[in-house]
């Protein structure tokens, strides 16, 4: 089996992967005259790549997000695509949420603002049993992540394409159910993929069904939200607008561009696309197994490209 590896830190993929499958010959995008390959491991791979490979078998994305891949103009739709799922990022991802649901749940957005004027003010505390949460992408990191919140005592409203029934979480589906759950929740977190389906389902009219003083996690894609709806449902900032705050991680262009409003808005908390790195290790023992299944004719769980995930 050849393997070829694209990524930023291609060496140390190749390093720990040639312990796992030591049979393997494994190339990087880097080395001179490579040869033809069996399988890609890559992470949002150029055209060239497909150019240059043309007797690959199936490909490993470096992932669990798969839209820079499917985008690629040069992917040859008929190869069989493997995406990471969970390998330890989900209860990073969740811890993420955590942080979030616990800043606008324990006002430490408000008491932020008071420390700038030395205001000296308890604010009641609204008891987890009194604080629903949604959480939109039941996937291996959304169900990881809602039932995480679900274990500390919030309850937890899932929402997903198709009906499912997961222990600890009501459940919802399709546009009914996204309707009654946006109208509940006091957190909203966004885990669902990159997807024409879902592009912008964070809209104005999506965002004027939370209730007035709901807040907003976004560690999904960029691209489910609708950056002007989001920054005039947050209003002004000076006072509270329909919606209290949001916590964002994921952007349509990345970096975020520095002249985006979005870093001055007083009520938005930026991080840099850190809410769930992939630990190596547990991403590693995944591309194994994967490689090694499809080497061997074995059935794998691939993506299905129309859908997007």
């Amino acid at each position: 089996m050849r393997v070829l590896i694209y990524h930023n830190d291609a060496e140390q993929w190749r390093h720990i992967l040639r312990e796992r499958l030591p049979t393997a010959e494994i190339f990087v995008a880097k080395d001179s005259g490579n040869p033809q390959v069996d399988y890609l491991v890559a992470w949002k791979p150029p055209a060239s790549v497909f150019d240059e490979q043309t007797a690959l078998k199936g490909i490993v994305n470096l992932g669990a997000g798969v839209d820079a891949l499917l985008q690629n103009p040069s992917l040859p739709r008929e190869l069989p695509i493997v995406k990471l799922r969970d390998a330890g990022m989900g209860e990073l991802i969740g811890d993420y949420a955590r942080y979030g649901v616990l800043h606008f749940q324990r006002d430490f957005d408000r008491y932020r603002r008071q420390q700038a004027t030395s205001e000296w003010r308890e604010v009641p505390v609204v008891d987890k049993p009194d604080w629903p949460i949604g959480v939109l992408g039941l996937g291996a990191i959304g169900t990881r992540v809602a039932q995480m919140l679900a274990a500390d005592g919030y309850p937890v409203l899932g929402w997903s394409r198709s009906p499912k029934q997961i222990d600890g979480l009501t459940c919802h589906h399709g546009d009914h159910g996204l309707d009654t759950l946006l109208r509940q929740v006091k957190t909203l977190i966004t885990l669902l993929p990159d997807t024409s389906a879902t592009r912008h389902i964070i809209d104005r009219d999506n965002l004027a069904k939370l209730p007035d003083g709901a807040s907003l996690i976004n560690p999904g894609r960029g691209t489910l939200i609708d950056e002007p709806a989001l920054l005039d449902a947050l209003g002004d900032g000076e006072s509270e607008g329909h919606l209290r705050g949001a916590l964002l991680d994921a952007f349509p262009n990345e970096p975020l561009a520095a002249d985006s409003p979005l870093w001055r808005h007083p009520r938005i908390l930026i991080t840099p696309h850190m809410a769930g790195p992939t630990p190596i290790g547990a991403a590693a023992d995944q591309v194994a197994d994967a490689l090694d299944a499809m080497s061997k004719g074995k059935a794998v769980e691939t993506i299905d490209p129309e859908a997007g995930y």
